[in-house]
């Protein structure tokens, strides 16, 4: 069996960020976590590991690490075409909640991933 975990993240305003990862990853807030310094985000079907956002005085400083690969069309293996299809019509509404577009990366003729930023500048792919 799996062990249980929680992806822990800083943040300037835990409270937006919080909102555009749950709306980017089809989460919810989880109750008991909504004070100014902390949320909590978690999967309502309970298969995902649950988000946290801490506050933090310092703001982001350099290249994320680790990320988050938002993958629209579920595992694998893909049908490329349908799956370019759905990375073109998720980046919009992430932009809308605030993400920037950074460039988008292709595989020959078809589209691969498109690499973000959250509203806090932190570095993610829909693929």
């Amino acid at each position: 069996m799996a062990t249980f975990w929680t992806l822990g993240c800083d943040a300037y305003d835990p409270q937006r960020i919080a909102a555009f990862w749950a709306l980017a990853l089809g989460y919810v807030k989880e109750s008991g976590f909504d004070e100014l310094d902390n949320a909590s985000i978690v999967d309502p079907d309970g298969r995902g590991p649950a988000i946290s956002f801490l506050k933090v005085p310092e703001g982001k400083s350099s290249k994320n690490r680790m990320h988050i690969d938002v993958r629209v069309a579920g595992p694998g293996p893909w049908d490329m075409v349908e799956r370019a299809r759905l990375i073109r019509q998720k980046v919009p509404e992430l932009v809308a909640a605030g993400a920037t577009v950074i460039r988008e990366v292709w595989h020959g003729d078809v589209l691969g991933h498109v690499v973000m930023q959250d509203p806090e500048g932190n570095e993610f792919c829909v693929a």
